[in-house]
Formats: structure tokens, C-alpha cells, sequence
């Protein structure tokens, strides 16, 4: 090789190195911090003594939150959530050991829809507690005329506690270094729509579906939009149809994780690696760690969500 020939692989060894390592600090630069796991009623659930909840009454270190996502942009100084939950009160606060209120400002809350998990820790930003001032709140048409129209909710748009932005079926909202973009899902809609949100950074993607019912209901095909994205947070309520004895489970059709796995079986290991599961019903066995169905996931190449995992955008 001549010496010119030389000079120029180094070059372009230099630069790909730079390239990589720019795009590497871009990334950590915008994160999604999973801050909450569990179904609406948080684990252990209210009302539930049986073994597999004691273990979460008696030691406070098996606890686990409602489902909720932080999003943290360092460039613009913001942050956001999914999900007003009613852990709020705990989950603002792992968000402010992350990137403090001093320095980061809360940007906007989004919301999925209108089930007791997903929104009604909103209470927390009234007068009685917070008193937040405008804090942005985001959601669909439908869920802003219920905030809008029924109290307690109505009392924090009347004091601007909250000011409200309906979103719109899959059109994108931009901000300096994110785009998050709804997208509808089917799921009970007693008071308001359902979605999902697609999720993109500077270089990654995430969607996040943390309710929705079973993926034959929905008209968008789930393993082709897992291979899209970098990252899918998806619903795994019930592990499989044995959970909930004498309940009827066709009412609450959320897909088994048993079902979600045979419908990814045939991904690649790649995109098996993208999938998130998470929204854990206090009876899912996914909530331990070392249980059986959790090591048989994990094996076949999916991820178990749990707060302080941390996904670079």
C-alpha cells in the first residue's frame, strides 16, 4: 500500500471513529428513564393478600410503580412525562435526582388515555399540593374535554394549574431535539380515546403502548413496526389466561405475553432484543425477577422493563 493510500485509510479511520463517537454523545444526550412498571393499581394492589402480594407489603423493596416514562432532553434543558400516575409524587422525584428542577424545566405531560393509572396523578399539580402553574398537558381530544369538563380535573384548568394541548391522531409534536407523535390504539374508551406515542430522537426511536387489547383488534401490524423502531414499550398486563380465577378475561382482552411471544417468534434476534414489556398486572409473574416465566422471556431474547432502565434516544 502506498504511503498515500495509507494516509487517506487513516483518515477515514479518524473520521469514523469521530463520526461514531459524536453520534454516541447525541445519543446520551436524550433518554427515556422507565419510571414506573406496573398496571394502574401498582404492585402490591390494594385489597390483595395473598402470597405473591405480602411479598410487596411486607418488604418496601419489592414495590413497584404504575407504568410512566420520563423523557430527558440535556440540550434544551427539558424534560417530560408519560403518564400521570398515582405515583407522581415518587416518580417526579427520581426525575429530579436525574436532571433537577433548577436546571430542567417540565415541559409537558403526555397521557395515553383515561384509566385511573395513566392520568389521575394530575391531582398532585392543584393548589392542595403542588400548585403547578401551566404545566403543559397532552392528550387527545376526547381526554381534554374530560379534563376540561369534570371536576376534580376542571379546577386545575381553571386555576392554570395545567394548560391543555390536544394532540391529533398521528401528527407529530416538535420540540428542539424530540418528536413525539400519537397514534390510536384500541382499548376501552369510556371517557376518552386510547393511544400509543411514537417516540424519536436525535438517532433513536421508541413507541410506547402501555395498554392496549389484543394485536388482531389492531390494524396496524405490531412485529412490522417493531422492526421500525429501536424501541418497543409494550403492554404485558397479564403474563398468560390462568391470572385472575373466576374473572371473565375476554373483558379485559390485553395480549397474553405468552401470545405476544409466539406472534415475535419469528423476528430476528435483533429486533427480539428491541422489546420492552411492561404494565404489569400485581398478579404477572414477570414482576419477580428470578420466577420461572421471567428467566423463560429473557431467554428468548425479550427485556422485562424495570424502573431506572435508561434508553438512549
Amino acid at each position: 500500500m502506498s504511503s498515500y493510500a495509507k494516509w487517506i485509510t487513516r483518515v477515514a479511520l479518524i473520521f469514523l471513529v469521530f463520526t461514531m463517537n459524536s453520534l454516541s454523545a447525541k445519543n446520551e444526550k436524550t433518554f427515556i428513564e422507565i419510571l414506573g412498571v406496573a398496571q394502574d393499581a401498582g404492585y402490591p394492589q390494594a385489597g390483595c393478600y395473598r402470597p405473591h402480594c405480602l411479598k410487596g407489603w411486607k418488604k418496601p423493596e419489592y414495590r413497584r410503580s404504575v407504568v410512566s416514562l420520563g423523557l430527558v432532553d440535556t440540550v434544551s434543558k427539558s424534560k417530560y412525562l408519560f403518564e400521570a400516575t398515582p405515583d407522581l409524587p415518587e416518580q417526579l422525584y427520581q426525575l429530579e435526582k436525574i436532571v433537577s428542577s433548577e436546571e430542567f424545566d417540565l415541559k409537558g405531560i403526555f397521557l395515553t388515555h383515561a384509566h385511573i393509572g395513566h392520568y389521575t396523578g394530575l391531582m398532585y399539580l392543584g393548589h392542595e399540593s403542588m400548585g403547578a402553574s401551566e404545566v403543559p398537558v397532552f392528550a387527545m381530544p376526547r381526554m381534554s374535554e374530560f379534563l376540561r369538563s369534570n371536576g376534580p380535573w376542571s379546577q386545575l384548568v381553571n386555576y392554570k394549574n395545567i394548560m391543555l394541548y390536544p394532540l391529533q391522531d398521528s401528527r407529530p409534536e416538535k420540540f428542539s431535539n424530540i418528536e413525539v407523535t400519537p397514534f390510536s390504539v384500541p382499548h376501552r374508551e369510556e371517557y376518552s380515546e386510547a393511544v400509543g406515542f411514537r417516540i424519536k430522537g436525535p438517532s433513536k426511536t421508541a413507541i410506547f403502548i402501555p395498554d392496549i387489547d389484543k394485536w388482531s383488534r389492531w390494524d396496524i401490524n405490531i412485529s412490522d413496526l417493531v422492526k421500525e423502531v429501536d424501541y418497543a414499550i409494550i403492554d404485558a398486563t397479564f403474563f398468560d389466561g390462568t391470572e385472575l380465577p373466576g374473572r371473565d378475561m375476554l373483558k379485559v382482552p390485553h395480549p397474553f405475553v405468552v401470545e405476544s411471544m409466539d406472534l415475535f417468534e419469528k423476528l430476528s434476534n435483533e429486533d427480539k432484543a428491541k422489546i420492552w414489556f411492561i404494565h404489569f398486572n400485581h398478579s404477572n409473574p414477570l414482576l419477580e425477577e428470578g420466577s420461572q416465566q421471567s428467566l423463560l422471556v429473557r431467554s428468548k431474547g425479550f427485556n422485562i422493563a424495570k424502573e431506572g432502565v435508561r434508553l438512549f434516544l
